[in-house]
């Protein structure tokens, strides 16, 4: 049965967080507050629980989650060939809503599904899901509904849509409202928008001026 925590309650949050991170141990799945909308989390490194991961939100192995990270740090043992563009963007726009595709390690031990050799990193600008990672390490994570229906802004609203396929729903109130994070392809030259989101184009071509636009 699942189980919805108010990690709000500073009296119970090490529980909680100690709870929360013996689920993704245990290869089950857990829905955790971000700093753009609420996301459906596994363990990185457990194909069993990433599959689970896609079937509860109805995705294929066409769509891999994305991977959150508790520092910019980490992205040197997950990806490949980072550079001083995906350097300076991490020390730009992260914590924040910012997720970077990167070439993955390849002696890494997971399966995201067909990524083709690619792994998608943010680093969440929340403190809750940042203390979580500090318990669990990398987080395989999407956004917290099922495929085709609007993120979820609340744990209310996520746990309607994927249910018992939750262990545990982890509630920090409404999220921003700011919608899914920007997403940018650093495996390509020039490094591309692939989904706009709340860092405008403007302000990454700050940081890095060859980044080229969504196409439309």
């Amino acid at each position: 049965m699942s189980r919805t925590f108010d990690i709000r309650n500073e009296q119970v949050r090490e529980l909680v967080l100690e709870t929360a991170a013996r689920v993704v141990r245990d290869g089950e799945l857990l829905v955790i507050p971000t700093d753009t909308v609420y996301g459906i989390a596994a363990d990185a490194f457990s194909p069993a629980a990433v599959a689970a991961l896609l079937a509860a939100k109805g995705r294929g192995r066409d769509m891999p989650p994305p991977v959150l990270v508790k520092d910019p740090q980490v992205v040197m043992a997950l990806a490949e060939g980072v550079d001083a563009r995906i350097t300076a963007l991490t020390e730009a726009f992260w914590p924040g809503p910012l997720t970077l595709i990167c070439h993955a390690q390849p002696m890494l031990d997971w399966d995201l599904g067909d990524a083709q050799g690619t792994v998608a990193l943010r680093m969440p600008d929340d403190a809750d899901a940042l203390a979580l990672l500090g318990e669990t390490g990398p987080l395989a994570v999407s956004s917290a509904n099922t495929h085709g229906e609007p993120a979820a802004e609340t744990a209310e609203q996520a746990s309607a849509m994927l249910g018992e396929s939750v262990s545990v729903y982890l509630d920090a109130g409404p999220r921003s409202g700011q919608g899914s994070s920007t997403i940018v392809d650093m495996t390509v030259d020039p490094p591309r928008i692939v989904r706009a989101g709340p860092i405008s184009a403007e302000a990454l071509a700050g940081v890095v001026p060859e980044i080229a636009e969504l196409d439309g």
